[in-house]
């Protein structure tokens, strides 16, 4: 399945990457990128030729039907691991452990250090639970990657992709064997998470914002709101003044009216 979908992936967008000598051809390390589109986790696997592994939610792998058990062999097929993501901290720790089974095994984990994706094409603040704790846990390396422009092949709300050449930039290991059996302390696993995401800033060129993806669209779906809010109260006040307005032409019409039928029967 990894063959036919990076295959496929490779002639239709024809991806281009730099650094890939920064991958080892055995061992474990993490490779912590950031994440623009929901494409970044077949793009970065398919350019590699080692098996990488991610962290998906577990409803593409249980959901009914012929249509759920295509979506879940693809998943499958490119890499992703089924994670249980219901209650926040429950979803952490299934992902940490996830991970470290992962690195034990020897092989490629994928993190996004942002926890989702971004809502502007921005670098978000890294979260420290997952990559950090990770690293700490196993003595793995830390492999920075920077996707560039896939959020332009498949723009929120548009079904069909555009046919476009996104790029990697994989960055040199970091090594953070120093903080080893430190996954316990916040303000290491804060300092590492930051010296991740400053090695992925310098790689995609991205501007970086000090606060979390997940909270920038909260804010972002808020100002929506309020935005259609004001509208539509702007629009009510508009229909409720024309009404006024139609009302009080028909009370001067029907004065004049009144007043022509008084003069008419003066005169009689």
């Amino acid at each position: 399945m990894k063959l036919s979908v990076g295959g496929t992936l490779k002639l239709a967008f024809r991806p281009w990457v730099e650094g890939l000598e920064n991958v080892p051809d055995d061992g474990p390390a993490i490779l912590a990128s950031n994440h623009l589109s929901f494409s970044d986790s077949f793009f970065l696997p398919a350019m590699l030729d080692r098996k990488v592994t991610f962290i998906a939610k577990q409803e593409y792998f249980t959901t009914p039907g012929i249509k759920g058990r295509l979506t879940a062999a693809f998943f499958k097929g490119v890499g992703q691991l089924p994670v249980d993501r219901s209650g926040s901290r429950g979803a952490g720790e299934a992902a940490i452990k996830a991970g470290i089974e992962v690195i034990k095994r020897g092989e490629l984990f994928g993190i996004y250090p942002e926890g989702t994706r971004s809502p502007d094409g921005r670098l978000y603040r890294g979260k420290p639970g997952g990559l950090a704790r990770v690293a700490l846990a196993t003595g793995a390396p830390v492999i920075p990657v920077a996707m560039i422009d896939t959020e332009k092949i498949q723009p929120p709300g548009k079904v069909m992709p555009k046919l476009m050449r996104p790029g990697i930039k994989i960055g040199k290991p970091l090594d953070f064997s120093r903080y080893h059996g430190m996954d316990g302390d916040r303000f290491i696993l804060r300092s590492v998470t930051d010296e991740v995401m400053y090695e992925i800033m310098k790689l995609s060129g991205q501007e970086y914002v000090d606060v979390y993806a997940a909270a920038a669209k909260r804010q972002i779906a808020d100002a929506e709101a309020a935005r259609k809010k004001a509208e539509k109260a702007a629009d009510d006040s508009s229909d409720d003044k024309s009404n006024d307005g139609n009302s009080d032409d028909g009370n001067s019409d029907d004065g004049k009216s009144n007043d022509g039928n008084s003069k008419d029967k003066t005169g009689a």
